[in-house]
């Protein structure tokens, strides 16, 4: 059995998770757990496993020094497919194409089955090999990434405990992609040193109610749907955060004039920067600011029911340097109107900014030009969604976000979306990385 058909059975296994956990199929985590068993036979007889939170994976490999050891992250959960129409059944794995045009589509295979199963690959393989890492390696593979994390935190408890301090952390999060930095014609590996606290929050409203045959002139969805717009008319500030200064910075050696000039003296051009990235797109605008987005509305049971109480769950990603707090002042400014009600249902502080220089950097920059390009240029960057490493910012202060997989914009796209695919070509090239990585 070949790589590719191994990653393909494994991505047949709808490893779906649930918001709630009792919607969870707990026995499609166990077929894929007996999966790895059979298709990763050495990694399963000479690495430590334990099972952690009831679905995690936490594996030691042992080296020759326990000291500054190596820790790789992924996750085994896929988001639902619910109510996506996919081109390709989204469990099936089928390949389209042939050579290096062959393209596998499945629900996980980016995010995050394509890490997790190169990791594997590249520990079955230097196993055969007869390697010996020069320190520990341990991988830890999360089984509810996509909702809640506990596994990844159980995982985090467990090595803090046991005074586990890695040397290097890396989890999912940027790729190798093209165009992601004006004026930078080169593919840029983007390195994420930091991500983007997250949070939702509620707006309310409250009212008498009745009937609504005779509706009071502002009644509560009214008073809501005017607290949403105020929102959204008030975006957050722009503003460059650290991580994006270095992201500019390096990217500036790789650019013409006059954007090598504006990058690398952001203390100056930091409005017309900010303005610009801004003004380019969603994905470059969430780089400049702490974004918010009412994302999910609750009104009356019945249609002809007025609501006694209405609300919008705000979902807000926070910039570096922003905090909670300062997005609860943010929230009762743009809203401007003390009968809605803003309470704070959960959220986490952005993550400690890791560093973009130093032997972590060096060693994660070294294996990206060395597998995937020496035309590749590593970039840090600040990544936009969350993941699971930042439950394990206590362990190190070198933790970091980055996928080896050349993605187009329209492979990046179908995450979370219809038609997530990855080309077989980029997947191979993902294996050697973790290879490199763990050899170097």
């Amino acid at each position: 059995m070949t790589a590719v058909e191994r990653f393909r059975e494994l991505l047949r296994l709808p490893t779906v998770s649930r918001v709630d956990p009792a919607d969870t199929d707990d026995e499609a985590f166990a077929r894929f757990h007996a999966a790895l068993e059979r298709l990763y036979p050495l990694a399963h007889e000479r690495l430590e496993r334990e099972v952690v939170a009831g679905r995690s994976l936490l594996y030691r490999w042992p080296g020759a020094s326990a000291d500054a050891p190596l820790l790789l992250l992924a996750h085994q959960d896929v988001v639902p497919v619910d109510g996506q129409e996919w081109r390709h059944p989204p469990f099936a794995a089928e390949i389209e194409g042939e050579g290096p045009d062959a393209v596998i589509h499945a629900r996980g295979a980016i995010d995050d089955k394509g890490a997790l199963v190169a990791i594997l690959e590249a520990v079955e393989q230097a196993l055969a090999d007869g390697a010996t890492p020069r320190t520990d390696v341990w991988l830890a593979f999360g089984h509810d990434e996509e909702t809640r994390g506990t596994g990844a935190q159980a995982m985090a408890a467990l090595l803090a405990e046991r005074g586990v301090r890695p040397a290097l952390v890396l989890d999912e999060g940027g790729a190798v992609v093209e165009g992601a930095v004006p004026g930078v014609a080169a593919p840029t590996a983007m390195i994420g040193v930091a991500e983007r606290g997250v949070a939702t929050f509620d707006l309310i409203t409250r009212e008498a109610g009745g009937h609504a045959s005779t509706p009071p002139r502002l009644p509560a969805t009214a008073r809501l749907a005017r607290a949403i717009d105020r929102l959204r008319r008030r975006p957050f500030p722009r503003r460059l955060a650290p991580p994006v200064r270095a992201m500019l910075a390096t990217a500036a050696t790789h650019t013409g004039e006059p954007l090598a000039t504006l990058f690398r003296r952001t203390a100056v051009s930091a409005p017309l920067v900010t303005a610009a990235l801004s003004a380019r797109g969603p994905e470059t605008n969430a780089l400049v600011r702490t974004t918010a987005v009412v994302t999910r509305l609750e009104g009356s049971a019945g249609e002809n029911v007025l609501a006694t109480t209405a609300r919008a769950s705000v979902n807000v990603r926070l910039l570096t340097g922003d905090t909670l707090a300062d997005v609860s002042v943010h929230l009762r400014r743009a809203v401007a109107d003390p009968l809605v009600d803003i309470e704070l249902r959960h959220g986490s502080e952005p993550s400690p900014v890791s560093p973009w220089r130093g032997a972590a950097w060096l060693r994660l920059s070294r294996a990206v030009t060395a597998t995937l390009g020496d035309e590749v240029v590593p970039l840090p960057y600040l990544q936009l969604g969350a993941s699971d490493s930042r439950f394990y910012t206590g362990l190190t202060d070198a933790v970091y976000r980055f996928a080896p997989f050349h993605l187009t914009r329209a492979e990046r796209d179908a995450l979370h979306a219809p038609d997530e695919r990855i080309r077989v070509d980029v997947w191979l090239r993902g294996i050697r990385f973790y290879r490199a990585l763990i050899e170097a």
